[in-house]
């Protein structure tokens, strides 16, 4: 028997390539009870890492080739303690030297939206200390999981 998807992920596996779990845990609340705005940075890094590793097989940070340069978030709706959430992730844009990943967040019984983010990573030369073009192999990838997002794309 193949398990049913959550409301949330249903909605989410439509427009990602990935959707990633996430337990909100009682150290992600603050003195009001939802989860604070700075936690969802780590459910992005979640939502990255587990792309990382299904799309190039990498495990180790020092495998990483890339950087995190920016960040935005949309925060929509509120999340407190004992919710699941659903993160979908995928590639907004693809540069020269730079990429976006796409992302969107909803709690995962009803669906409902929590947030919309962008990151901006670019290819870093760890050893030079600089940027560096995004090689041909993970262009091929990260074009593979391009996604639609609002905003359109950039000049």
């Amino acid at each position: 028997m193949v398990p049913q998807r959550s409301a949330g992920e249903e909605v989410l596996a439509q427009q990602f390539p990935l959707v990633v779990p996430v337990q909100v845990r009682f150290r992600d609340l603050d003195a009001l009870g939802h989860v604070n705005n700075a936690v969802y940075l780590s459910y992005l890094e979640m939502a990255r890492v587990a792309y990382v590793q299904s799309r190039f097989g990498l495990s180790h940070p020092r495998d990483f080739s890339f950087i995190l340069a920016r960040v935005e978030i949309d925060y929509k709706s509120p999340v407190t303690l004992g919710e699941r959430l659903m993160v979908g992730i995928g590639v907004a844009h693809v540069g020269k030297r730079s990429f976006r990943f796409a992302y969107e967040i909803r709690e995962a019984s009803s669906g409902r939206l929590v947030a919309q983010a962008e990151t901006v990573q670019v290819m870093y030369d760890y050893q030079a200390q600089k940027p560096v073009a995004i090689p041909e192999e993970v262009r091929r990838v990260l074009e593979a999981d391009r996604v639609s997002v609002p905003g359109g794309e950039e000049a």
